[in-house]
């Protein structure tokens, strides 16, 4: 045999990567071992798979039918052992879990560690990031199992969960409010101190409410389908922002407006206890911004795993029918 399955995973890693060096912090090893690893590879199958220099990568014709018939291996073989493992009733391997940072650390954290009380046979691990979106595809042992979103899905191909239903709320600080101009409708944002969060390629500035009396949908029960519709037929209110302040990260905003800074519009899940405690103050209570639903992604390679289905039912079992920050609001 001139393959195997760690040739394959390693073709796999070239696709995902722009050069020998990001491979090698990847791997945790000298960028010398990448590249005679790779010319290994290709001696043994007489074939130049990478076209390379030091700072770019590129697959030849060859690496690319390589590493596409890789993935239908790997895949198959991840589906071998996910059925053995069902048969053996012993719920084992590894579940890779990517998270928005602050909900990861709330909610998943905790929740993954509970997991593993469950299941001490499996490895767990939780990456956090600053993008809503999936990450690139990967597979085997490198895929993630399960990816947290919250707020519009974006269009991929992947099955989805939804976990949690979860409101956006404009918020500011009982402190702010106290000298600040008149808030009624969201026209009168225009006079106000507005805190923005940049996240992803989402157009930030851009703030769109509906009626309140148009979108009665928030307070039903979560339905299968994860297009949120309870702003579907309101009278929509768009006006675009002018940021006092602006941050990539929540936890910044959230600090600003509580400090008095000015507006903003920040998830239930995250403002909850604040609203509760009287921290913060919900605003313009007959207008709603668009719901942004706690959703879990899988790879549909990953749909019949056991872990990745008892990880989803503790989920559910965790969020549903209320998730927490509902009840801290008392509704």
């Amino acid at each position: 045999m001139k393959l195997d399955i760690d040739d394959l995973r390693f073709i796999l890693a070239l696709q995902q990567v722009d050069s020998l060096a990001a491979l090698a912090r990847a791997e945790n090893v000298t960028p010398p071992a990448i590249t005679k690893r790779l010319n290994q590879l290709e001696a043994r199958l007489g074939l130049r798979l990478a076209l390379r220099t030091p700072r770019r990568l590129q697959l030849t014709h060859e690496g690319h039918l390589l590493a596409r018939q890789a993935t239908d291996v790997i895949d198959r073989m991840q589906a071998i052992e996910n059925a053995l493992q069902e048969r053996s009733q012993v719920i084992a391997g590894k579940l890779k879990v990517q998270a928005p940072f602050g909900f990861g650390r709330r909610y998943l954290a905790p929740l993954l560690a509970r997991f593993h009380d469950e299941h001490p046979n499996v490895e767990v691990q939780l990456f956090l990031s600053d993008s809503l979106l999936p990450p690139p595809a990967a597979h085997g042992r490198d895929a993630f199992d399960v990816v947290i979103s919250i707020g519009e899905l974006p269009d991929i191909r992947w099955v989805s969960h939804p976990i949690a239903p979860n409101r956006r709320l404009l918020c500011a600080a009982p402190a702010y409010l106290a000298r600040a101009p008149k808030l009624e409708t969201p026209q009168d944002l225009a006079q106000h101190a507005c805190l923005v969060l940049r996240e992803n390629d989402e157009d930030v500035t851009l703030w769109r409410f509906a009626d309140r009396q148009a979108a009665r949908a928030g307070s039903r029960p979560m339905k299968a389908s994860t297009k949120s519709s309870s702003t579907r037929d309101a009278t929509p209110h768009t006006l675009r922002v002018h940021p006092a302040l602006e941050s990539n990260d929540g936890d910044v905003i959230h600090q600003w407006c509580a400090a008095g800074k000015g507006v903003m519009i920040r998830s239930e899940w995250d403002v909850a206890e604040s609203v509760a405690a009287g921290k913060l103050v919900a605003l313009l209570p007959n207008y709603r911004l668009p719901d942004a639903d706690v959703v879990a992604l899988v790879p549909a390679a990953h749909v019949d795993s056991a872990r990745t289905r008892r990880f989803i039912d503790l989920l559910r079992r965790s969020f549903l029918p209320q998730p927490p920050w509902r009840a801290r609001l008392g509704n």
